[in-house]
């Protein structure tokens, strides 16, 4: 679990509803009408701009991606490697067959080496695979950021459908108050749903996937770097390169902080 996105979500609606309860009335700040303008009207243009399949699975994946913390760690890939350039130095690729690799691509790219492929056949099914799995995760941010981008301007549209009715009834000031609600309110839940929901989870979906491609080129030059034999200290001087400052050999977090 992505404690960071939970927390954010939870915490970000906690502060805007304490402020809402602060008042004497919280209820006032629901409308239904407007939530349907706003709600409605996002989700019928974002399925303009995607097809249903795409759509589904852009939530699915984003969700799936926001809320679930990856379990790969770049350092501990470049020990995996290590590990197995030694066993693969020592008694051949064949001896790769029986060691435990937990993550799928890195295994299906030990499993390529053992099968005995040449490097450039490995390598571009790992490019491909690599490349549809960002793209995977790439649709989620784009369904998300278009969300976020959708949902303010249905807010506006409520205010203007808001502004109308409240205009077009200056004789009864009984339904000046309703039309008024409409017309603030769904401004308020456009700008709510775009800031606190949609474009913090499509940039998290962004900062995923750039860390998705970063372990998936290390794991594609571990892989070819096992294949080709190279030297195990060599392969992790080479590797070391896509590794964050703070994570490479002799440097803490808190140093680099």
């Amino acid at each position: 679990m992505d404690f960071a996105t939970l927390i954010g979500l939870i915490t970000g609606i906690a502060f805007v509803g304490l402020g809402i309860a602060q008042g004497d009335d919280p209820s006032i700040f629901i409308n239904i009408a407007g939530l349907l303008i706003v709600i409605g009207g996002t989700l019928s243009v974002t399925l303009v701009k995607f097809r249903i399949a795409s759509f589904f699975t852009g939530i699915k994946e984003g969700f799936g991606v926001a809320f679930l913390e990856s379990n790969d760690n770049p350092r501990e890939i470049i020990q995996l490697a290590n590990h197995l350039a030694k066993i693969a130095r020592r008694n051949g690729l064949l001896g790769l067959e029986d060691e435990p690799v937990d993550n799928p691509f890195f295994a299906k790219g030990i499993q390529l080496c053992v099968d005995g492929h040449p490097p450039e056949f490995i390598q571009k099914v790992l490019v491909n695979e690599m490349s549809m799995s960002i793209d995977r995760k790439q649709l989620g941010e784009k369904v998300f950021r278009s969300m976020a981008g959708s949902a303010p301007a249905f807010g506006m549209i409520g205010t203007l459908v808001g502004l109308v009715q409240m205009l077009n009834n200056l004789d009864d000031p009984s339904k000046l108050g309703p039309g008024m609600a409409v017309a603030l309110l769904t401004t308020l839940y456009g700008s709510l749903i775009a800031q606190v929901f949609m474009l913090p989870l499509a940039d998290k979906l962004a900062l995923k996937g750039a860390e998705l491609e970063s372990n998936m080129s290390l794991i594609t030059e571990s892989v070819l770097g096992i294949q080709e034999g190279l030297n195990p200290t060599v392969m992790d001087e080479l590797l070391e390169t896509y590794l964050p400052d703070y994570l490479r050999s002799g440097m803490s977090m808190s140093e680099e902080i």
